[in-house]
């Protein structure tokens, strides 16, 4: 650190190391470190591999789950089922009735219910990954301590055991396949509609999404038993390196 004074006579300390120019004026040493751009962008990969699955299923699992299923869903979904209230008509073709029908048609609307699916299959892996982002646990920290592999594989139970869970919802709000004719119990709007017959749209288009819906739980419950084999195979083949 150099030492300037100025026109009073008072020391005016000045922070990193001073060199003069060719004019003889004083210019102060930049003293950034130049590893720190480098280190920063160390930090974010490191950030970005520790949110990754630690296997090779687990990854093959988002992409599937994050791609496929979403863009089925977001896209072909509301394509199926965006305008089915409007075309649900009824005898007599009221709009009281209509309406009444297909509340008691749809309790609960399938893009919502497969909305809310997606939604808390994510929710165990995430708040694992946000964990170990946040302690720096890295993949092979996750597959070589025991509590991490533990932690981690009951974070998959969850998944399995909310999938499983979706599927017997689904069963029984939507079944497995959709009839051209609903009978609606109409009696407790008017008694003199009784059991009223309505006409549900499309209905051999929502039965191939309802099975494809199906085949996605299948799928995700399926990679996620995968991946639990994957980590018991990968943690032995581990602490078998260890004994040897």
């Amino acid at each position: 650190m150099y030492k300037l004074l100025n026109s009073d006579g008072e020391d005016m300390a000045l922070f990193g190391s001073v060199t003069p120019d060719h004019t003889g004026n004083s210019k102060q040493k930049d003293e950034t470190d130049p590893k720190q751009g480098i280190n920063g962008s160390a930090k974010q990969h490191n950030t970005w591999t520790e949110l990754r699955p630690p296997t090779v299923i687990g990854q093959f699992h988002t992409l599937f789950f994050g791609s496929v299923r979403m863009f089925f869903l977001g896209v072909l979904g509301f394509a199926v089922y965006g305008n089915e209230a409007l075309h649900f008509s009824c005898e007599p073709d009221k709009r009281e009735v209509n309406l009444f029908c297909y509340n008691q048609f749809r309790p609960i609307t399938p893009q919502v219910f497969w909305a809310l699916q997606l939604v808390t299959v994510l929710v165990p892996g995430a708040v694992f990954h946000l964990y170990a982002a946040c302690k720096s646990i890295d993949q092979e920290d996750i597959l070589q301590k025991p509590v991490y592999t533990v932690f981690y594989i009951i974070s998959v139970l969850l998944r399995i055991t909310l999938e499983v869970v979706a599927f017997w919802l689904q069963s029984h709000l939507f079944g497995f396949q959709v009839n051209p004719i609903f009978k609606c119990d109409a009696g407790s709007l008017d008694k003199k509609y009784n059991l009223t017959r309505c006409m549900v749209p499309e209905h051999f288009e929502k039965t191939i999404f309802l099975i494809a819906m199906y085949t996605f739980t299948v799928i995700t419950m399926v990679l996620c038993v995968a991946e639990i084999f994957e980590i018991l195979c990968r943690r032995l083949g581990y602490l078998n390196a260890l004994n040897q």
